[in-house]
């Protein structure tokens, strides 16, 4: 079936159709959410309201544009306003601390465990990460999303950043020190 008419279809409210609508973009979605959530069961959870937004609001969509892209900001939008209301995202008024980088001797941590690594984060820290980092968003179009100011989000940026480097250095710590052990056995 064609995208034009699965999306007419879901227009018409037909089940079949949201079923194989949803069949089609659900793991491209979830990993949206799983950037944005601090476990699976979050990330499902927003994906199910994600989900329930587009129902809702796809007969707003006219064709114009990818298809794919409107449904992935629907997203983003439906789990940034949920963490809103939930006040998961507390302004930060503080002033923006010195800019961390990850240096490059890091590439060496798997992408599962740097993942973790951003789940962990607090939530105003991960989001605005994922947002600028992963999404491309500015700092002023961050700002607008959480309705918080441009130096929250540098600030919140940077705080992420800090925290990452400490969790990745202290993984880089934890192995050096278990392969001194394991050289220290074998000699």
């Amino acid at each position: 079936m064609l995208l034009e008419e699965l999306v007419h279809r879901c227009k018409n409210g037909e089940r079949n159709a949201q079923e194989l609508l949803y069949r089609q973009y659900a793991s491209v979605l979830y990993g949206i959410c799983l950037k944005y959530s601090r476990n699976k069961t979050e990330a499902e959870d927003n994906l199910h309201d994600s989900f329930m937004t587009i129902f809702e609001k796809i007969g707003q969509y006219k064709s114009k544009g990818s298809f794919e892209g409107w449904i992935k900001r629907i997203t983003v939008n439906t789990v940034l306003q949920k963490y809103r209301r939930n006040e998961y995202l507390s302004v930060v008024n503080e002033n923006t601390p010195e800019e961390v980088t990850l240096e490059s001797s890091y590439t060496d941590i798997g992408l599962q465990s740097l993942l973790g690594y951003i789940q962990e984060l607090p939530n105003k820290y991960r989001t605005t990460f994922n947002l600028y980092v992963l999404d491309g968003y500015s700092h002023k179009e961050i700002s607008q999303l959480l309705g918080t100011s441009v130096g929250t989000s540098k600030s919140n940026l940077a705080r992420a950043r800090m925290l990452l480097k400490e969790k990745i250095e202290s993984k880089i710590s934890q192995s050096i020190i278990g392969l001194v052990i394991v050289i220290g056995n074998c000699l």
